[in-house]
């Protein structure tokens, strides 16, 4: 559940502001836990059946066709979005932890860092399945929660700054108002365990006497307690001692203590590593099914092969050309992660159970429709904004 978007709140706090900040961060956890509970209930609500990925599921609502027109599209662009945000902010983190470890060294460009880290994955993307990563997936919990321990930690170590100031970023009203878009789709991206809940849910045994929506439920209780402990204090404590003057990663901000600063950035490559995989092992499924089943190449290692480190590529190729770590959370959070997230799980559930009309249940998924479309039309304008401006002064391949 903790993955790059934990390091950006700080920047977008500063984007939205005070009071607004703290709604949209607690609401987006009330929300997104209210999802994930319909996803863990709707695996086996039909007898004898389990729902194992999130296209079957979108199939048996929707029907055939349709449910993957509808389901397949996000729940594609959402992994990937994921992989190339992850190479980006692993990339900058190696980057990171070169400069701390050794300042007085020639500095390397981003793309170095970021061709590091995929080699890493042209050899662990050949594992066959989510179980054969479950030791690099507890490394990257660990991680993950250390890291933004540190975040929050060292910046309150580090103390209110002098010349702090909690205002918006931006001083035109234009640019407030595509900041505050952008900062949505920042926040967004934060919860992104909804587009591989069932694909983890399968993996639990289920009987009749013993579902599996119980010990997964569980698990989503404390994955949620970890996230609020990890999500609040780095939004609200980052922004309180640097106001505005947060960078898009908050451990870029950071400078001192530099042996610290250096362990949480490796920390975050750590993690990254697990996470990538984690979004790439259902892209890995999806594409091996076409190439056998709608392409009829036939089944082998070799095929296995050429897919997975293609696909390694085509991410890696796409964070070089735009290493861009906020706007692209802020693009994918909205394009993406909204209707995955936010509003696709509640036009399922009003479908499948047809709550009583103007019933609670009823009200609480239309508000969480409505929200969630307007998040996917209004993120993606703020982000696509900020990778056109940030481009204009970008050279290529740096």
């Amino acid at each position: 559940m903790v993955g790059a978007g934990v390091l950006s709140l700080p920047y977008a706090m500063s984007e939205l502001g005070w009071g607004p900040g703290a709604a949209v961060l607690v609401l987006s956890w009330i929300i997104t836990l209210y999802t994930l509970w319909q996803m863990v209930q709707m695996h086996e609500m039909v007898p004898g059946r389990r729902f194992d990925r999130y296209h079957e599921l979108g199939q048996y609502v929707f029907g055939k066709k349709l449910g993957l027109y509808i389901v397949v599209p996000p729940q594609l662009v959402v992994q990937v979005g994921v992989n190339i945000v992850y190479m980006v902010t692993a990339g900058k983190s190696l980057q990171k932890f070169h400069d701390t470890v050794c300042w007085s060294c020639k500095k390397l460009k981003t793309t170095y860092f970021i061709l590091i880290f995929a080699s890493v994955h042209f050899v662990l993307s050949h594992l066959p399945n989510f179980n054969s990563i479950s030791g690099i997936s507890l490394a990257a919990a660990v991680m993950s929660v250390s890291y933004s321990t540190i975040a929050w930690g060292a910046s309150v170590d580090k103390g209110v700054q002098a010349d702090v100031q909690c205002s918006y970023r931006s001083s035109t009203t234009a640019g407030k108002v595509f900041d505050f878009f952008s900062a949505l789709g920042n926040v967004a991206f934060a919860y992104a365990g909804h587009n591989v809940v069932l694909e983890i849910q399968a993996t639990i045994p289920s009987t009749p006497e013993k579902p599996s929506k119980g010990p997964m439920w569980r698990g989503v209780i404390i994955a949620y307690i970890v996230v609020a402990f990890c999500y609040f204090p780095v939004a609200l404590i980052g922004y309180r001692m640097f106001g505005k003057s947060a960078c898009e990663n908050i451990l870029n901000t950071l400078e001192k203590p530099k042996w610290l600063i250096a362990m949480a950035n490796m920390f975050v490559v750590i993690h990254f590593i697990g996470g990538y995989q984690i979004y790439a092992m259902p892209v890995f499924d999806m594409i091996e099914t076409v190439l056998v089943k709608k392409l009829h190449f036939k089944p082998s290692r070799m095929l296995r092969f050429v897919a997975r480190t293609a696909y390694v590529a085509f991410t890696m190729f796409v964070a070089i050309t735009i290493p861009f770590f906020g706007p692209l959370l802020s693009f994918f959070g909205g394009f993406a992660f909204a209707p995955t997230t936010y509003f696709l799980p509640c036009i399922m559930w009003l479908a499948i159970y047809k709550p009583k009309k103007f019933s609670l249940s009823w009200w609480a998924n239309w508000v969480c429709i409505i929200l969630g479309v307007l998040l996917m039309i209004l993120a993606p304008i703020g982000g696509l904004r900020q990778i056109i401006i940030q481009a204009k002064n970008y050279k290529f391949f740096s």
